[in-house]
């Protein structure tokens, strides 16, 4: 695998990972971490939820994007992805042109059970059967990540960050 840093791009479904594995992978690379909606949040002074119901998902999309584009113009980082922002094209393109996108890919009943015991309000998720349709359209897209990493509910932060050290 090449190593196309100085950026690592964390994708994958709600739930999955990536703003808990983010931190710790960065940490071991001595480079900051992005966790994208956070940084979405604090632009627009509210949850993205609310944000997506004031102004509907185009808008929060292209918010995304122009965030996401603004992370990738920086020096190297770790940066979490909203589950969605992989599946547009537009996205890929910043991903691929500055770094290297790495897919945690957790099961659908690990990402559901995360989502359901975490406290953030997930508008793209309101049930399982929404949230499983969602994961079911977006895999294919997710393939496309230039490293894929299995995730199970039995793996600490570390070990994942671990092993996406030793693929990229």
């Amino acid at each position: 695998m090449r190593n196309k840093a100085p950026h690592i791009f964390l994708v994958g479904f709600m739930g999955c990972g990536k703003s808990t594995v983010g931190p710790v992978l960065a940490d071991k690379l001595g480079l900051p971490f992005i966790d994208n909606d956070q940084v979405i949040e604090a632009r627009v002074a509210s949850t993205i939820a609310d944000l997506i119901a004031r102004e509907g998902e185009p808008r929060f999309r292209e918010i995304e994007t122009e965030s996401l584009r603004q992370a990738a113009s920086s020096s190297g980082a770790v940066i979490a992805l909203g589950g969605g922002a992989f599946t547009q094209e537009i996205n890929r393109q910043i991903i691929a042109e500055s770094g290297l996108s790495v897919w945690l890919d957790a099961p659908f009943e690990l990402c559901w059970k995360r989502i359901t015991e975490d406290t953030t309000v997930r508008p793209l998720a309101p049930n399982e059967e929404t949230a499983r349709a969602r994961y079911a359209s977006r895999l294919e897209i997710y393939k496309l990540a230039d490293l894929h990493i299995a995730v199970d509910e039995n793996q600490t932060a570390k070990e994942i960050a671990e092993m996406i050290l030793s693929r990229r």
